[in-house]
């Protein structure tokens, strides 16, 4: 366990766990290159009563070869070009507030026996934006109905997973990894993973304002899924 943290530069930050202004930083995210905002704490008995969760982050930040830059085996880097590509530096853009993206962890993984959508592989609908359904109006058979209510019923089960993680100090990650596992083990695909190379399974927004939102290293203060 760390017994301490490192002296942050002067800056607007806060703390990870509750919030506060904070100017300390978990020397093991310093010496792993972390986001600083990951890693500021307000004082050290936040730091210590945040380690058994905080250090999972550490855990998870091994070391990547970012040479290909492709978004299937790269893992905590930031995302580029909606989602085709990875980079380890956050990207250049010309910020009017504090919000920044914070890396992502690699692609999540799809069992083979679940039956995939046609974007699942390179990204593209092809079946949806040809659909009748975009203009017309379809009366369902019973048949379809019924299964409409057991698809409900799986979504609000998986909504309610993800709900139950929703914590101050959870990372957006951890809840896509609950809401993917969830989906998965109901025998459905996470319909937002790949879609229009979106690269995670569920959207989170942590301001009420970006709608959909990639779970990344983010620590929530509060969230809106």
């Amino acid at each position: 366990m760390a017994g301490g943290s490192d002296v942050a530069e002067p800056a607007s930050l806060s703390c990870a766990s509750c919030g506060k202004p904070a100017q300390l930083q978990c020397p093991k995210c310093v010496q792993l290159k972390l986001p600083r905002e990951t890693a500021a704490f307000c004082t050290q008995d936040c730091f210590k009563a945040s380690w058994s969760s905080h250090k999972s982050v550490h855990l998870k930040a091994k070391p990547s070869e970012p040479g290909t830059g492709t978004p299937d085996n790269e893992g905590w880097l930031y995302c580029l070009k909606k989602g085709q590509a990875r980079t380890p530096k956050l990207p250049y853009f010309d910020w009017t507030g504090t919000l920044r993206p914070y890396p992502i962890s690699s692609k999540r993984v799809v069992p083979a026996h679940i039956d995939l959508p046609d974007w699942a592989a390179d990204g593209t609908p092809k079946v949806e934006p040809n659909s009748d359904l975009q203009h017309v109006v379809e009366i369902k058979k019973p048949e379809q109905i019924e299964r409409m209510r057991e698809t409900c019923l799986i979504a609000r089960k998986v909504l309610d997973k993800a709900a139950s993680v929703i914590r101050p100090g959870i990372t957006t990650d951890e809840i896509d990894r609950v809401v993917h596992e969830a989906t998965i083990a109901e025998g459905g695909y996470p319909s937002p993973l790949n879609y229009h190379f979106f690269p995670k399974s569920c959207c989170t927004s942590v301001n009420e304002v970006i709608c959909h939102g990639i779970p990344d290293a983010r620590y929530a203060l509060y969230l809106f899924i």
